[in-house]
């Protein structure tokens, strides 16, 4: 439960692909993510924005072995992102394909959720958690 000390996300986390266009169009079918922006011509994703239609979203790129300093190495990258429809968005994910590492259940910390890879072997956790409320 999300109360006044909770602030809306504010981090976008990124990540790099073998294959972006097909991540963001798998991300979008598995997930629910929307696309905002891809720049880039062909195969080439220079920057992509998705949004997360429940607040925040990710960046993502084509892998660039071009000396770039943000040169991260693709299917190393994990993540947790909050959803009120955990039932819902895991058939959503079963049916596209999404490889399941961990089924549908009840956390201890009291969240519902599950975790799965996408095809290029990057990491989701999605649950109903969203984080402790700030001290006052």
């Amino acid at each position: 439960m999300s109360d006044d000390r909770t602030p809306p996300p504010n981090v976008w986390p990124t990540l790099r692909a073998t294959d972006a266009r097909a991540l963001i169009t798998f991300l979008a079918e598995a997930f629910g993510f929307v696309q905002v922006a891809v720049y880039g011509d062909g195969d080439l994703v220079e920057h992509a924005q998705l949004a997360w239609p429940e607040g925040g979203g990710v960046m993502l790129g084509s892998d660039r072995r071009d000396g770039s300093p943000w040169n991260l190495k693709p299917g190393t990258f994990g993540c947790y992102v909050v959803t009120a429809e955990p039932d819902a968005l895991y058939a959503r994910a079963r049916a596209a394909g999404a490889e399941i590492l961990q089924e549908l259940h009840e956390a201890d910390y009291g969240s519902r959720g599950f975790a799965v890879r996408d095809p290029e072997g990057n990491l989701w956790s999605f649950g109903t958690y969203r984080g402790e409320p700030r001290p006052v």
